[in-house]
């Protein structure tokens, strides 16, 4: 049945929109699409659904043309290729409307009756709600790694998630359009919006059903993948605009120990009389200065990058602003009369 407009007075801003990275999923996108419909306007959400296709080959986007023509509340984005779920939610973000954001996987093990729930923790005060698929209907050999994976990334991100994979997330508004997600960086998203400042991040245990049509898209590969870029966005949040912290304390601790060794070595010649030509001690030592040295002028190099960087480009998210009106001044060729305050503008770091 056809639907308001998106551009219509009535529904210019809906409750929510959600976003949904589709690859190859055909089979599964009327089912998908019916039951967020239920799921939102049974609990009076007023809404918008995004199907990204990330180059699909199995007439996926054929259906999405389809479904949108049926209701135009549906609308669909079309890559020309494959480029990842994380590109697919980045353009998702972008066009996405609503006041609250939903992201979801097309493969129906995601179950949108829990839409209604994720927003109500949004609604009491949370930035991000993160799905926890507490009895995941998959076999062995994804679920045994994907709990390593997430212990792993919750001890070392230090935020107590138990499912950072899970697709099923809720947002306000302001935190998709804050993060910028790239490469495969879609498994952080709740570690950049913390960054950003949205701290107020909790989980929700969800359904989680088998699979009904079609084959999981990823191997066992995303975990390493994962790994790799759970070490690129730790050094993006905590070191990108001070390299040298990073580097330094690296290279200081090594340098510390190189002199310690070298310093201990040379009181045993000198004072002992031992022969340091067989001491693989010596050896160890001087590499140690050696690497120091060069985290060091690592960690000074980058410094000098970014600074030009950071002198053109304010990296700080602006929370609220008031403000009043100059005093006038006692000086008639000013012009003292009253002018709009700009909106702050900034970009992520």
């Amino acid at each position: 049945m056809p639907g308001s407009s998106p551009n219509s007075p009535t529904e210019s801003v809906p409750d929510v929109s959600v976003v949904v990275p589709v690859y190859d999923e055909v089979e599964s996108l009327p089912e998908l699409v019916r039951r967020i419909r239920t799921a939102c306007t049974e609990n009076g959400l007023t809404f918008d659904i995004w199907l990204v296709d990330d180059g699909s080959r199995d007439g996926s986007w054929k259906e999405i043309d389809r479904l949108h023509a049926e209701d135009d509340r549906i609308a669909g984005i079309r890559f020309q290729r494959n480029y990842g779920k994380s590109a697919a939610l980045a353009v998702g973000f972008e066009h996405a409307r609503g006041q609250y954001v939903v992201t979801m996987d097309a493969d129906l093990q995601d179950d949108p009756a829990e839409i209604p729930e994720l927003i109500d923790l949004l609604r009491d005060g949370h930035d991000l709600v993160s799905g926890w698929k507490k009895r995941r209907k998959d076999p062995l050999s994804k679920t045994v790694p994907s709990r390593f994976f997430n212990f792993v990334t919750r001890k070392i991100s230090g935020l107590d998630l138990h499912d950072f994979n899970c697709g099923l997330k809720a947002y306000r508004r302001e935190v998709v359009k804050s993060v910028d997600v790239y490469g495969e960086l879609h498994r952080y998203i709740p570690l950049l919006a913390k960054w950003e400042g949205y701290d107020r991040i909790t989980e929700k245990p969800v359904k989680h059903h088998p699979r009904k049509y079609g084959r999981t898209k990823f191997g066992f590969e995303r975990f390493i993948r994962g790994f790799l870029d759970l070490v690129t966005v730790i050094f993006l949040t905590r070191f990108a605009v001070r390299p040298m912290h990073f580097f330094g304390s690296i290279g200081t601790v090594a340098f510390l120990f190189g002199f310690i060794i070298s310093l201990w070595l040379t009181v045993d010649k000198l004072v002992f009389g031992e022969a340091l030509s067989d001491r693989p001690l010596l050896l160890f030592g001087a590499l140690l200065i050696l690497f120091g040295a060069q985290m060091f002028t690592t960690g000074l190099l980058g410094e000098i990058v970014i600074q030009p960087r950071m002198e053109e480009t304010a990296s700080y998210q602006v929370a609220e602003l008031r403000t009043t009106p100059d005093p006038p001044v006692d000086n008639p060729s000013v012009d003292d009369s009253p002018s709009e305050t700009p909106s702050p503008s900034y970009t992520s770091p």
